[in-house]
């Protein structure tokens, strides 16, 4: 019983801002630490390498290029990453509890508790293995407060025929091949708890999800720009059709339907997805999704802050515009300001219940190497009623 609680409470973590630096000697004694404030001195270091790499823009026919292209470069990625490591988020619990209303009881029967007793265990082959980060190919930090985290993929062995078989329409959202699976149209229709995660990757929010949460009224909708990547949580050993539906979507399409109605999602989640869209393109993408919300239903979004490291590290001629870079593997990010996601959110007559600045200190104590990370967190809901 003493492991099972000592188990427990290393899964549900504090949530961030309780682990405070305040003597520099002992920076490399833990593997990340809380609120880290920042001197003048060092914002005006990162503002001017901010100028510094944004002083040579990409060739606006490069720029087309890395928008139309936008889905082979995902399709890539997620080609190359399909069967590495990737850390898992064991932050949702915490930070986002409203996905979890049940968890504590969840967590003594799933086994996830004893997925994370044997977290430090590489050659571990459960759904829940400790991956490492994909964003900039950064040094391993061994902890799972890592950011950028997913869950390694389990892919079994399909001759590539039936992978094909299995690709999902693209333009209609069906399932192909697949027998014995509900139409798109009915999934999730019976479900008193709905969720849907917009940029699912491999699984690396919707597996702990599923895992977690026991409701037997939950159903959890997810989607994914790239083919590629639907392909491989539907591959994965713990999907399940009767409580869950990947489908490949391209969220700027404005005429792409979706397999649910509107105002029928309880919650919506946005992790690290809106940053990879065009910033002319972002209002038009929360206001759609505002309309899949119930009233009452929540956005719950955490993405890439300004002055994040990983946006200091560009080079010069990445640049697309101000704030927004192209990776060399041709995925693009934007970074974030709380005032700029206030007022996407709001401007789709959404109402904030939280927008706060994650700034952390993150340690590599075997390379004695310091990370400063910036994410920022949201949570915004939609009224109850039309003018509340």
């Amino acid at each position: 019983m003493a492991a099972l609680i000592q188990t427990e409470s290393k899964l549900q973590r504090p949530q961030f801002g309780n682990r405070y630096l305040t003597d520099a000697d002992r920076v490399f004694q833990h593997n990340a630490w809380d609120n880290v404030e920042w001197s003048e001195e060092q914002e005006a270091t990162a503002r001017k390498k901010v100028e510094e790499n944004c002083a040579q823009l990409v060739s606006s026919e490069k720029q087309a290029e890395y928008e139309n292209k936008a889905n082979s470069y995902w399709n890539d990625f997620y080609k190359i990453h399909e069967n590495r490591f990737f850390k898992d988020r064991h932050w949702l619990f915490t930070e986002f509890p409203e996905l979890f209303p049940n968890c504590k009881s969840s967590l003594d029967k799933s086994g996830l508790t004893a997925a994370a007793s044997d977290h430090s265990k590489t050659e571990s082959r459960s759904c829940l293995d400790q991956t490492i980060e994909n964003d900039f190919h950064l040094p391993q930090i061994g902890t799972e407060e890592t950011e950028q985290n997913n869950f390694k993929v389990e892919v079994d062995n399909v001759q590539d025929s039936q992978k094909t078989d299995r690709l999902v329409d693209l333009s209609s959202g069906n399932m192909l091949g697949e027998t014995g699976l509900p139409d798109t149209n009915q999934a999730g229709a019976s479900a008193t708890l709905r969720i849907l995660e917009v940029g699912c990757g491999v699984g690396n929010t919707v597996f702990p999800i599923l895992q977690t949460n026991n409701d037997p009224g939950l159903f959890v909708y997810c989607c994914d720009f790239s083919s590629t990547a639907v392909e491989l949580v539907k591959l994965n050993s713990c999907y399940d059709h009767s409580r869950c539906l990947v489908f490949v979507h391209d969220l700027c399409d404005m005429q792409a339907t979706y397999p649910m109605p509107n105002e029928s999602l309880d919650i919506i989640i946005l992790i690290f997805v809106l940053s990879a869209i065009h910033p002319d393109k972002m209002q038009a993408v929360v206001k759609r999704l505002s309309q899949l919300l119930k009233p009452g239903g929540m956005i719950l979004f955490r993405d890439y802050g300004r002055y994040d490291m990983a946006q200091l590290r560009f080079k010069k001629g990445r640049c697309l515009s101000e704030n927004f870079y192209v990776r060399g593997d041709g995925t693009r990010v934007y970074f974030f300001t709380q005032d700029e996601l206030d007022e996407l959110f709001t401007s789709a007559n959404l109402k904030k219940v939280q927008n706060v600045v994650d700034r952390r200190l993150q340690v590599n104590r075997g390379k004695q190497l310091t990370m400063y990370r910036v994410w920022i967190q949201c949570k915004y809901r939609k009224s109850l009623e039309k003018g509340e």
